[in-house]
């Protein structure tokens, strides 16, 4: 029997509303999502395109228009999921005048976790996020960066089950965004869920096992980005010490010269280009889902 989604979404969608009630911008239209445990699912989109009031109404920071989110088959606006959730925000809210030890253990108190267990837990943290070299040093005083890599350990203090990651790698420089991204990995395989939005598309195509596109509050395109980067008309060959005669001929013809044949399969697309192309389809012809288009452009 599958396991049950850790999110889940049924027709959700958001209306924000002006002074008088009247319908101002429509956010999400009738989102249908279901994220699994242990995966890394990416929500991607242009501004606007409703990734943020996703991540809210899992959060359950936002009530919906029509439709429900589920977290853990609980409706997102039950507060009591939330001691299983961890959130970094895009902008981390955090007391500049705290330093990193005292950041940690004021949330680890709000979550009541035991005094030796917050020890333990902080010790972890510092040195996962590699920052324990400044653990006394005030926030205040944190790069971009270093306040990205508190911000992280601050979302995992609770040791949650479900990881909300919204532009994880924001102001980080390329080995802080590689060990972001490794550490990303990392909470994987500790069996963690993780949702991330980033404008970044590398990162995503790095690290997601699937992802949605977003675009003007519809989804667009959802699946496994390895399949959703597979140009499955085209067929590419590698192998090794290849004759002039034997580059005009077949895979047959690659045992006869004696070749090594390391591999034929399909090549893949980037992510930009997918999501360029999507965009790009969305725009032209709106309410249309795209799903093998993309994969051709």
């Amino acid at each position: 029997m599958a396991s049950q989604p850790v999110v889940e979404t049924r027709a959700l969608s958001k209306v924000y509303r002006d002074f008088w009630g009247r319908s101002k911008v429509r956010a999400l239209k009738a989102l249908d999502l279901e994220v699994n445990q242990g995966e890394i699912f990416g929500l991607l989109g242009p501004n606007g395109s409703g990734k943020t009031t996703t991540i809210k109404l899992v959060l359950g920071l936002l009530f919906p228009t029509d439709g429900q989110a589920l977290v853990f088959g609980k409706d997102a606006t039950d507060v009591t999921k939330n001691e299983r959730i961890g959130y970094l925000p895009e902008e981390s809210y955090l007391y500049k005048f705290l330093n990193a030890e005292e950041t940690l253990d004021f949330y680890g108190r709000l979550f009541d976790i035991p005094a030796d267990v917050r020890r333990e837990r902080i010790e972890k943290l510092l040195k996962m996020v590699q920052i324990d070299h400044a653990r006394k040093r005030q926030l205040r005083e944190y790069s971009k960066g270093m306040t990205r890599r508190i911000g992280l350990a601050q979302a995992l203090i609770n040791d949650p089950e479900l990881v909300l990651l919204d532009e994880p790698t924001s102001g980080l420089d390329p080995l802080g965004t590689r060990d972001m991204k490794d550490m990303i990995l990392g909470l994987r395989d500790q069996g963690k869920t993780v949702i991330m939005c980033s404008h970044l598309l590398a990162d995503v195509q790095d690290v997601c096992d699937r992802i949605a596109i977003l675009h003007q509050g519809e989804l667009k395109e959802l699946g496994r980005v390895d399949e959703l980067l597979t140009v499955a008309d085209v067929t590419q060959i590698k192998a090794r010490n290849m004759s002039v005669d034997c580059q005009n001929e077949v895979r047959s013809v690659l045992e006869r010269h004696h070749s090594e044949l390391l591999s034929m399969d399909n090549p893949t697309t980037t992510l930009e280009d997918l999501f360029l192309s999507i965009v790009r389809d969305s725009e032209a012809r709106p309410g249309r889902r795209v799903v093998a288009d993309a994969k051709d452009a």
